[in-house]
């Protein structure tokens, strides 16, 4: 069994991080193993693998879930500027208070980025239709 690659301390250089270590960052950053993130964006494992080792490169609806679910912007995983990471901290413990509120956002923004995704294949099915004359 394949088990996720986690990154050590001093992994990630913002002047020379690649989409895929943006990825990964972003990814661990979230608390979100490879394998969970496949499965919320649809996607294969083997996929995940190949964008954070900067095999491949997710296409642009895949580009805007992602930013989505891992809360940074898009502009940060294309290039690493704007909102995303600064790169690994030491982790404090935070009251569970505030942890409960984290994991209410993010699952706030994760629903955000399923709905997007659901209006743009509803707005390409209107506009298939309207272009039929239907």
């Amino acid at each position: 069994m394949t088990t996720d690659v986690e990154h050590g301390p001093g992994w990630y250089d913002g002047d020379t991080a690649t989409l895929g270590d943006r990825i990964t960052g972003a990814r661990e950053a979230s608390g979100l193993s490879q394998s969970e993130l496949a499965r919320r964006l649809g996607v294969k494992l083997s996929t995940i693998r190949t964008w954070e080792n900067d095999q491949a490169e997710p296409r642009a609806n895949k580009l805007q879930m992602l930013a989505g679910m891992l809360g940074v912007s898009l502009m940060w995983l294309l290039t690493g500027t704007g909102d995303g990471l600064d790169g690994p901290e030491e982790h404090t413990k935070l009251p569970d208070d505030l942890v409960a509120l984290l994991g209410e956002l993010r699952q706030t923004r994760l629903e955000q980025a399923r709905l997007a995704d659901r209006m743009g294949r509803l707005e390409k099915r209107l506009r298939l239709a309207l272009s039929q004359g239907v």
